[in-house]
């Protein structure tokens, strides 16, 4: 045998040396050898070459013993792959390691001795040739060891790793991707262990894996080594941080959600080598982040830098080294999924009908099938399964996945974002609901279900086969119209995916559903605990505010955070947030609410919109508001957000609430804020020319205009015959209110349903020459196209003709305003 030199430190490759080192190995030493300098911290090692690998098998003469196990394969035939892999695995550990390799790697165990120390751990990890790629990235196909110690141990654990390209999974993997099994070599990676079984480890990815935007950093993390996170056995800790902004200057981190972490993985006491156990998470660990924000901005740091590097969306696994406090990257290969996704065409899962929700979780993708339930405990249970079932677990692991490839959906019990049931299904393109913590109890084995991932980000199980149907949605071809058209949009969860979606901004995000999605709670019931008068609330309020600061500082930063995601998606157009609107009955539902509001005989023209800002009873509620918007504005950077006031009666209200705004350090025209107010009462029509000087743009609230124009009660089933938005009366108060707009050169809108619902109502606001029409996500594309035949059927001068009928003189447009 000649010596070809098998032992390569990381600083002497990188990601061309793919075809020696393996594709793990090779983005190791590109990160160690070019990003050091930018911060990226990578343990130091070195790579076994591939070369090794083979020259190992022939100087045991074992390439055609693997040639004739592999011969005739089936990979389908599970038993017989695991017979056939079993054998394979034998005759490439039999092999044995050649001296002179066994020298060149016990000469690198000492190097690393001597840069980190005798009692250095280290992490043994196979690379395969045909891993890791651009175009097949199914990572964990071999094995790794870790806290691998002494030299006895660390030949045993190569000898393994080498054996290991023949595992089941690994085999069925190179069949799926036409690779020969004997040209994909194997190359072993020692490096420096970082002991994060003493503190945290996790994923994360350059872009958002379910919708594909690629302005944020998605990180998730938990206690312990991240073996539980990606096999799917912890709810993970998740962060979001928006790139634009952080490269900007805004260290911040945008969005966070507390995951249980119930259990981690650490090692056995005095032993080396794999042997691992799951022990309770302390309870006080649960209920804080596994991240401190620094921590969570250095990530980012490295994220963004590795990012930059590669020129592509990124997939890194990082760990946190309990001793000596530090983070490094572990891993870094090319994103697959989100990164192939086009915004040339979208397809929308549609429910055709609802049925009982027998459990849920977190949604992975963004469809919906059905299929036999089929419960899953052990790798044994594996030849019970049939094509098209849907696949029931507790967990999967990378051993379960030739079946999982045939399966029509995926639910676990356990499991966040990143774990493997969801990273396969989003490679595979079918949809899994993951965590749901009960799954495997409450799903009727042998029963028809429902998966739907395509109502946000909570996934569903319904009972039965539901009908549903696809729309199959092309935009990579339609124009932009003059009118500017815009989004409602509520739910922060949706606000990647809906971005995406050809759009001038949003309209009206509606600040009262972040907070009863988002917070749950009465944000006085926050600040003041201990006026609950119910105990049991008490307590439901003491552990949502676990893990902040205070009641007030939960609410602050979970509205903020709700508030600044859509921003950020949305980020550089202008996103319009309206004030919370709630009824004082709305109010009273939210947790702790009943002790804080008044009860009234008709809420709807009650104690809501700007009355209650200026108002002794919720002066501290608004001031939490308004800190919130502020957080968005100033630290996150989200310069965008325009602020919108519902339900303003009167001038002098509309003068005492821009007062305490100003005072709460919101002042209309400081730092570029905006401040638009809606037109939905019969006297700010009347009285625009005066409401105008006050803010810089309506919107018009069709809605609340339609039923106060005509005094009908849009909710009550008796005389909802009489309401109609196309009323003529209606109509006339929208045509007034948008000629006002123009007279005192402000921005005009709409954000009522009208416009979705009926066409004409589209084409009349196009008439008026209406600045900015807001829809709601599902009719977008249908309005849009109803609005660009509009435009053309009244052509380029189709404002000067609508101001002309009116008999007013046409002003400069404040479209760039907004």
């Amino acid at each position: 045998m000649t010596k070809r030199g098998y032992v390569r430190f990381f600083d002497e490759f990188g990601i061309a040396d793919v075809a020696s080192v393996g594709g793990k190995n090779a983005s190791l030493g590109e990160m160690y050898r070019s990003l050091s300098d930018a911060g990226v911290r990578v343990p130091n090692g070195f790579a076994i070459t591939a070369d090794a690998y083979r020259d190992m098998l022939t100087a045991a003469d074992a390439w055609q013993p693997l040639a004739d196990i592999l011969d005739g394969l089936d990979p389908g035939e599970l038993r017989d792959l695991a017979r056939r892999g079993r054998r394979a695995r034998e005759i490439v550990y039999r092999a044995g390691l050649p001296d002179i390799l066994v020298r060149e790697v016990l000469r690198g165990y000492q190097r690393l001795r001597n840069q980190y120390g005798p009692e250095v751990g280290l992490a043994v990890r196979s690379s395969a040739t045909a891993e890791d790629l651009p175009t097949a990235s199914f990572a964990g196909q071999q094995e790794t060891y870790l806290n691998v110690r002494g030299e006895e141990h660390l030949l045993e654990a190569v000898r393994r790793c080498f054996a290991s390209l023949f595992t089941d999974r690994s085999i069925h993997y190179r069949v799926d991707q036409g690779f020969d099994h004997l040209k994909v070599g194997l190359s072993v990676g020692v490096m420096k262990m970082v002991r994060s079984d003493l503190a945290s480890s996790g994923v994360m990815f350059t872009l958002d894996t379910e919708s594909g935007f690629r302005d944020v950093v998605f990180i998730t993390g938990a206690y312990g080594l991240g073996e539980n996170l990606v096999q799917g056995a912890v709810d993970p800790d998740e962060f979001y941080v928006h790139k634009p902004t952080f490269e900007a200057g805004h260290r911040v981190v945008l969005r966070r959600r507390l995951g249980d972490k119930a259990v981690k993985m650490v090692y056995l006491e005095g032993e080396t080598g794999r042997t691992t156990r799951n022990i309770p998470t302390p309870h006080a660990d649960r209920d804080r982040f596994c991240l401190s924000d620094d921590e969570v901005l250095t990530l980012t740091d490295s994220a963004c830098a590795i990012e930059r590097h590669y020129r592509r969306p990124m997939d890194i696994e990082w760990a946190k080294d309990g001793i000596d406090g530090q983070l490094y990257i572990v891993q870094s290969r090319p994103e697959t999924v989100g990164s192939r996704r086009t915004t040339n065409t979208l397809d929308n899962y549609v429910l055709d009908g609802r049925a009982e929700i027998l459990t849920d979780g977190r949604a992975v993708g963004e469809k919906i099938a059905t299929g036999r339930a089929r419960r899953i405990d052990t790798v044994a249970q594996l030849n019970e399964f049939r094509p098209g079932e849907v696949l029931v677990a507790d967990t999967t692991t990378p051993d379960w996945e030739p079946v999982m490839k045939t399966a029509s959906a995926i639910v676990t019990n356990r499991g966040g974002r990143t774990c493997h049931a969801a990273i396969l299904s989003r490679e595979l393109g079918i949809p899994a609901v993951v965590g749901t913590a009960e799954a495997t109890i409450v799903i009727p084995a042998g029963e028809e279900v429902t998966v739907s991932c395509a109502e946000g980000d909570t996934g569903r199980i319904y009972r039965g086969a539901l009908a549903f149907h696809v729309e199959h949605l092309t935009i990579a071809e339609l124009p932009r119209p003059r009118t500017q058209v815009m989004v409602n949009l509520a739910d922060p969860e949706r606000a990647f995916a809906t971005a995406m979606l050809p759009n001038d901004g949003v309209g009206l995000a509606r600040m009262e559903f972040v907070i009863m999605d988002s917070i749950k709670a009465h944000p006085l019931a926050l600040v003041h605990p201990e006026r609950i008068t119910d105990p049991g609330v008490r307590a439901r309020l003491a552990r949502l505010v676990r893990g902040y600061a205070d009641g007030a500082d939960y609410f602050v930063q979970r509205l903020s955070e709700g508030i600044g995601t859509i921003a950020a998606a949305f980020w550089p157009k202008p996103v319009v947030v309206r004030m919370s609107d709630f009824k004082t009955n709305e109010y009273a539902g939210l947790l702790g609410g009943q002790d804080f509001e008044p009860q009234e005989a008709n809420p709807m023209l009650g104690f809501r919109g700007a009355s209650r800002y200026a108002h002794p009873a919720y002066a501290e509620g608004f001031a939490l508001e308004c800190a919130a918007i502020r957080r968005v504005r100033e630290k996150m950077g989200l310069t965008t957000v325009i602020v919108m006031l519902p339900f303003v009666r009167r001038v002098a209200e509309a003068e005492a609430v821009l007062a305490r705004m100003a005072e709460l350090g919101l002042a209309r025209g400081e730092n570029g804020l905006q401040i638009y107010a809606m037109c939905e009462i019969p006297n700010n029509v009347v009285l625009i020319d005066r409401f105008a000087r006050l803010f810089d743009g309506f919107s018009i609230g069709s809605n609340d205009l339609a039923q106060l124009t005509l005094g009908v009660d849009r909710d009550s089933e008796i005389v909802a015959f009489d309401y109609d938005e196309r009323d003529p009366g209606v109509r006339e108060m929208i045509r007034l209110a948008v000629e006002g707009c123009r007279r005192n050169g402000i921005h005009s809108g709409l954000c009522g349903q009208a416009p979705s619902d009926y066409p004409d109502m589209a084409e009349f606001l196009v008439e008026l020459g209406i600045d900015s029409i807001s829809l709601d996500p599902d009719t977008l594309l249908t309005t849009t196209r109803t609005i660009l035949e509009a435009e053309q059927r009244r052509g380029p001068d189709c404002r000067q003709s609508a101001a002309a009928d009116s008999g007013e003189p046409v002003r400069a447009e404040s479209r760039g305003s907004s």
